[in-house]
């Protein structure tokens, strides 16, 4: 098994699907100037700046991905010749951490955030209030889409350490 290769692919699978997070943060960013320059009503006025803040998270969020896994496809090559069973572990560290963010943040604290702002709709009248808050449902479903198929990648990816980990300690 080549792991080196393995997780080089990881890294470009992430690099492809972080864009997803730049996409949809223009999407918001496109929607606050429509409702900015279309928005007759109280209630599309208030939808402003909450969608322009959270087209700005994802923008943020998507291009830190980008950057921080662009680096690592050089950094993998390069930690992986030094020290293969080096490598493995500290890749398997880090992806075992990672699977562990996302059971806790992804699919637990991110549900219960739009349960959240769901109630919040159902007992606030504020249109501020209710347009921030299905925003905040907005964003939370586009995190939810895009890190639910980075964890299968990642989940993956950590299978395939497993199985070099034990490769290599043979």
């Amino acid at each position: 098994m080549d792991i080196l290769k393995a997780a080089t692919d990881w890294a470009k699978a992430e690099l492809f699907s972080t864009p997803f997070f730049m996409l949809f943060g223009m999407a918001f960013l496109v929607a606050s100037i429509g409702f900015w320059q279309l928005g007759k009503t109280e209630m599309a006025r208030a939808y402003i700046i909450p969608t322009l803040v959270a087209g700005c998270l994802l923008l943020i969020i998507g291009l830190g991905l980008f950057f921080t896994n662009k680096a690592r496809i050089t950094q993998f090559e390069n930690a992986y010749h030094e020290d293969a069973v080096a490598f493995v572990d500290s890749e398997l560290e880090r992806a075992e951490a990672t699977l562990k963010e996302y059971d806790t943040i992804v699919f637990k604290v991110i549900p219960l955030l739009i349960i959240a702002c769901a109630l919040v709709i159902l007992f606030v009248s504020a249109p501020i209030w209710r347009a921030s808050t299905i925003t905040a449902i907005a964003m939370l479903i586009v995190i939810l889409l895009v890190d639910g198929t980075a964890y299968a990648r990642i989940d993956g990816y950590n299978k395939q350490l497993l199985a070099a980990e034990k490769e290599l300690k043979k």
